[in-house]
């Protein structure tokens, strides 16, 4: 698990460094017949790498719950369709230390009305974040931020979203 946070350069390519939510206010391009049903996070497998600061599963679960509420709660498709995360790994550098910030959790989906899965396998979404301000955490919390961006890059992902 610890070596994909680091395997992978496209993550350095994802960091933003902007405001993660700025865009939540702008006219969304439709995703279709896409309705949020629920969004149900869990963390069962929580591994904190390198050298972080602790953040306990309720708070992972509570902050990726609403940002992917938020982000996703936009949409007023006719379908209703579900999303399952899991967050598996994640990496917060202590206060006034300079690190990167990162986050792993695997995303599925599901038609409400087909009872079915829409990706067979969970997508796996790794987010890295280089542009954080140490200063600014909060310790107990997820980096401000993080989850906000790790859910705009499910949206990006998300089956049916991709440019044809």
């Amino acid at each position: 698990m610890r070596h994909f946070l680091f395997a992978v350069p496209v993550l350095l390519a994802l960091a933003a460094c902007a405001d993660p939510t700025r865009d939540l206010d702008d006219p969304i391009d439709p995703m279709g017949d896409f309705s949020l049903g629920h969004v149900g996070v869990v963390a069962p497998n929580l591994e904190k790498l390198l050298v972080s600061r602790d953040v306990t599963q309720d708070e992972w679960i509570a902050e990726m719950e609403q940002a992917l509420g938020e982000r996703f709660s936009r949409f007023d498709g006719g379908r209703y369709y579900h999303l399952g995360v899991s967050v598996e790994a994640y990496s917060l550098p202590p206060p006034i230390i300079p690190g990167k910030s990162a986050v792993a959790m695997n995303v599925t989906v599901w038609d409400d009305a087909a009872q079915a899965k829409l990706n067979p396998e969970p997508k796996v979404i790794q987010f890295l974040s280089v542009s954080e301000s140490p200063i600014s955490k909060n310790r107990g919390e997820p980096s401000p931020g993080l989850p906000q961006q790790a859910a705009r890059a499910a949206e990006s992902w998300l089956p049916g979203t991709q440019p044809t």
